[in-house]
């Protein structure tokens, strides 16, 4: 079996070295950039990068750009790095589409930990895995979603979470459990977290984004029964 690539990006080469060893002995092969413009080189140049772990201070173009311009074309997981410990970094980044949000320092085994359930999630599907509900069509297995014949760009976390409320049609979800099941349980995040994506996804959806209701003092509920 192919062995699934993970492009490293820091200006740090004592943390790059770090990272790569705790992923090489898990059986990943590694590719490392020291800066933006090289990661961006490596990105579009290398066949099938199955997740990125982005520094956000480099030189040459900082990982907030190398993260825009890598969602200009690309879902691929990607997980921020930084030595700031700043909210509205952290909110920042998920606007821009980062997946996972690591502060440093960090536990290796912690890094390492996200980047397997995150690729146990995309690789979790089935070629008949599709949800239809409210003009809306979700195919997990191509990682895609249509409303009335037109592909919706999505980023990864925005793909899981309108996977999970369509798994849970007429459910009101609370934030927490939301958290656990598209973040996982040792996400250390909140709320402004979920509202944050739940806005951007109910944006890309358009007219159909109405059907993401808000359950006040709760959380969301996906009811197509209440559709207009």
């Amino acid at each position: 079996m192919e062995k699934r690539k993970i492009l490293v990006v820091d200006d740090e080469s004592r943390m790059r070295k770090l990272v790569r060893d705790f992923l090489v002995k898990q059986d990943y092969e590694v590719l490392e950039a020291g800066d933006g413009e090289t990661a961006l080189d490596f990105f579009f140049g290398q066949k099938e990068i199955a997740l990125v772990i982005l520094d956000v201070m480099m030189p040459k173009m900082d990982g907030w750009q190398v993260c825009r311009e890598i969602r200009r074309y690309s879902k691929v997981p990607i997980i921020m790095l930084t030595a700031k410990s700043d909210e509205q970094d952290e909110l920042q980044g998920f606007e821009l589409g980062v997946d996972e949000y690591i502060t440093k320092p960090f536990s290796p085994k912690i890094l390492v930990a996200r980047v397997e359930a995150i690729l146990r999630r995309t690789s979790r599907v089935s070629s008949e895995d599709v949800i239809v509900a409210g003009g809306i069509e979700l195919n997990k297995a191509a990682h895609q979603v249509t409303i009335d014949g037109k592909d919706v760009e999505l980023s990864y976390k925005e793909f899981e979470l309108l996977s999970y409320f369509m798994e849970n049609q007429g459910i009101a979800l609370s934030r927490e459990k939301i958290l656990n099941h598209v973040w996982n349980y040792d996400y250390f995040g909140d709320a402004r977290t979920i509202d944050t994506h739940v806005k951007k996804l109910r944006s890309k959806l358009g007219d159909r984004g109405e059907i993401i209701r808000t359950v006040w003092g709760l959380g969301y509920k996906f009811d197509t029964q209440e559709q207009r």
